[in-house]
């Protein structure tokens, strides 16, 4: 199976988080660009200082690769507001894909009137701009229940304010893939908090992030449903190799 039309080749990390310098950094996201370019990979998920040199060397290679990027990231504890603003800046430098880290302290919380507000208004506005949406609900925060309840959340919001074509367009993402773990418990997508996911997020699109190491998980997860893979170690994964990547 040919599965790089399901990766998200991600590279999030800024420049104190990786160790190095801030042109290091930059030459680093280079490289995880040309590589997506050169693998024909489905999407380049980047940080949103990086997607106007992303779309600029896309551009440059005639390549057809979508550019995604990141809302309110990692911890979505911004104001509804403030993720607009930040991903109406995404839009307008180039990016296709926007991959909101839900609020997920709030839900909670029990606070489901801020969780609401930010998936309406902000989903609104990719679909306004024809972009496609991500809700990262970030399934290491949340217990089993949590995760039921919140795909559900989603789904039900956006099947009671948006039209079904649409549907295909607004994923349930697992997660960021820097939430910190206790115990070296994992911190991205498995399978089970996959099936969890795709049996609440119907009719709505799945993502796995973080956590797929192998090609044999990522057929596996595709074979579950998923229609995207964020991986930093798409490459390797796509080779057929264990991916040593962090995310």
């Amino acid at each position: 199976m040919n599965i790089k039309h399901y990766l998200d080749s991600t590279y999030l990390k800024t420049a104190v988080q990786a160790g190095i310098s801030e042109s290091d950094n930059v030459a680093v996201a280079k490289k995880f660009i040309q590589e997506a370019i050169d693998e024909k990979f489905k999407l380049i998920m980047i940080r949103p200082e990086m997607v106007s040199m992303a779309k600029e060397m896309i551009v440059k290679s005639n390549s057809k690769v979508d550019i995604g990027t990141v809302i309110d990231f990692p911890e979505g504890k911004s104001t509804w507001v403030k993720k607009m603003k930040e991903s109406q800046k995404a839009i307008d430098n180039g990016a296709d894909d926007l991959d909101f880290v839900c609020n997920y302290n709030a839900f909670k919380k029990g606070n489901i009137d801020v969780v609401k507000e930010e998936i309406l208004n902000c989903t609104k506005l990719g679909l306004d701009h024809h972009k496609v949406v991500k809700w990262i609900i970030e399934v290491a925060a949340l217990n089993h229940q949590q995760i039921i309840q919140l795909s559900a959340l989603i789904k039900n919001l956006v099947m009671s304010n948006f039209k079904e074509e649409c549907y295909s367009n607004i994923f349930v993402k697992s997660s960021t893939g820097f939430f910190a773990t206790k115990n070296n418990l994992p911190n991205g997508a498995t399978i089970e908090t996959i099936i969890m996911m795709l049996e609440n997020a119907s009719p709505l699109p799945v993502k796995a992030a973080g956590g797929v190491r192998t090609y044999e998980e990522a057929v596996a997860m595709i074979q579950l449903g998923v229609k995207r893979i964020g991986t930093s170690g798409a490459k390797a994964i796509a080779d057929g190799q264990v991916s040593d990547a962090a995310y």
